[in-house]
């Protein structure tokens, strides 16, 4: 009985601190000393200290030599790996989900793409539970897009990935953006601009209607570009300007 409370208190150490940690309500690079996380979880010293080696092992906590844990830091060029990275995975994905999926597949796509629908963000105006819930509706979509591929291993790559890929965006590419929507920087309208289209329905939309249609050719385009939206809004809020050589696939493209 011990045994199982204590293996309870670690799952929900473990849920509480990697929700907080994708999140980003704790910052990559922040110091997660026991003594504070226990005062602010609830939560006692050996089921913390599970929970973090979990979350090492999963790439989101590091260990510092004598110094404890802390959040795993995110940069640009773990930005760009991480993206292509994804590239190399989900397209493969998506394309095994077109190829073997069937009503079940088609109902949960068009299910997760209108609950995507009905989350409506105005940039300029956005509370972080808002977007917590397009996060979580956003990750929804795409996890039935793939949701009929068959391989387990890439299946587990894509989840790693994903979750990597949460807090860069997040800390990198919509919290800069907020803020400058929000009045307190200048020079950002292009990066406002281009978080607007990276989290617009139209383009959502486009690639549910080519994994329907089993266009495979016309699904793979879409969401390589896709993928390349959020790389996009973190250089438009780093300097302004686009990046050299990016192109954007045209909202409702002709197919």
């Amino acid at each position: 009985m011990q045994d199982l409370e204590q293996s309870t208190k670690t799952e929900t150490a473990y849920r509480l601190l990697r929700r907080d940690i994708l999140a980003t309500r704790l910052k990559p690079g922040a110091p997660m000393k026991l003594s504070a996380l226990r005062e602010s979880y609830g939560i006692g010293w050996t089921p913390l200290r599970e929970a973090l080696s979990r979350l090492e092992a999963e790439g989101l906590v590091t260990a510092i030599s004598n110094r404890g844990f802390a959040v795993a830091p995110v940069s640009r060029e773990a930005l760009d790996d991480l993206t292509r990275a994804r590239l190399v995975v989900e397209v493969p994905l998506l394309i095994e989900s077109i190829e073997n999926g069937d009503s079940a597949w088609e109902s949960a796509v068009v299910t997760a793409h209108y609950r995507l629908s009905r989350c409506k963000i105005a940039v300029g105006n956005v509370s972080e539970s808002e977007i917590d819930e397009w996060d979580e509706k956003h990750a929804a979509f795409h996890s039935a897009l793939i949701g009929a591929a068959r391989s387990s291993w890439l299946s587990r790559f894509q989840a790693t990935i994903s979750d990597q890929l949460r807090r860069h965006h997040r800390f990198l590419s919509l919290a800069p953006t907020l803020r400058a929507a929000a009045g307190m920087s200048e020079g950002y309208e292009e990066a406002v601009a281009a978080l607007e289209d990276a989290m617009a329905i139209e383009h959502h939309t486009e690639l549910m209607e080519a994994a329907l249609d089993r266009n495979i050719e016309r699904a793979r385009q879409l969401m390589t570009y896709h993928i390349g939206f959020t790389v996009n809004v973190y250089a438009q809020s780093e300097d302004g300007v686009s990046p050299a050589g990016h192109k954007s696939l045209p909202r409702h493209a002709s197919k």
